[in-house]
């Protein structure tokens, strides 16, 4: 399948800095989006670390014999080894810490891991669904039935994460392969985006604009209008029946 794709990051409205990281494969092989923490230096630092870490193992080691998953998996614990390594050198920093996800096609299936609360999100047939679990209290709240999605939105440690980068006890990875479809959009994106904007939000705008630059903006501006708290990140990836990917840094890559 051929695939369309592009990637924004913006600061919002309240925060001086943007501790959101992200990558791009330009052969759109794969794609990071990464959301620090710990402050205005060690969450931008964190998310570096991340997406760099996570970027160089899965370009040296894609031709290797490792299946996908096990491949993703060590790039997300080669990133929190140096993310770890990185808090030694720099005591200041020894609290900060990362989620990251990320999608990659290999042999043309589409796989994806993750940690934190940034998400993966597939639109089909005008349909959002959550590829993603977001490692949170209140995720697993939310799962156990003790809260109902409305109490969720507003929980007060709807942020507390579960599991991070840049933590000792980080000993596995969440990877999966997962069904694709021609004409499937696919989102990754950080807390930055859906800490404002439902799902119901999300899937309006990724169904009714068709331009991946314009779609990706829209809902960036969107998260802004709702209140922008939080640093925004959007990756869109567009999956059409012919092949050669071709990259969209430029906002301006149609659907069809």
């Amino acid at each position: 399948m051929k695939r369309l794709f592009t990637g924004l990051s913006d600061p919002g409205l309240l925060r001086s800095a943007n501790q959101d990281d992200y990558y791009i494969d330009p052969e759109g092989r794969f794609f990071i989006v990464a959301d620090g923490m710990g402050g205005h230096a060690g969450g931008q630092e964190a998310s570096r670390i991340a997406t760099a870490t996570i970027q160089t193992h899965l370009s040296e080691r894609w031709a290797s014999p490792d299946a996908s998953e096990a491949l993703l998996e060590a790039a997300f614990l080669k990133a929190n080894q140096a993310i770890l390594q990185d808090q030694l050198k720099h005591p200041a920093r020894g609290d900060m810490g990362t989620t990251a996800v990320a999608l990659l096609f290999r042999d043309e299936q589409p796989h994806c891991a993750h940690i934190g609360d940034s998400r993966l999100y597939r639109l089909r047939r005008g349909k959002l669904h959550q590829i993603t679990e977001d490692h949170t209290w209140v995720a697993r709240a939310l799962k156990s039935g003790e809260l109902s999605l409305e109490q969720a939105r507003v929980h007060p440690w709807r942020h507390i994460l579960s599991k991070c980068l840049g933590r000792e006890d980080v000993r596995q990875i969440e990877a999966q392969r997962f069904d694709l479809e021609a004409n499937d959009r696919l989102l990754l994106c950080s807390d930055g985006l859906t800490e404002e904007l439902s799902d119901q939000i999300i899937e309006f705008h990724l169904k009714t604009i068709r331009a991946c630059g314009r779609a990706a903006t829209a809902l960036v501006n969107a998260a802004k209008e709702r209140g922008g708290r939080d640093n925004i990140t959007v990756v869109l990836v567009a999956t059409l029946e012919e092949a050669s990917p071709k990259a969209d840094r430029s906002n301006s890559g149609e659907l069809g």
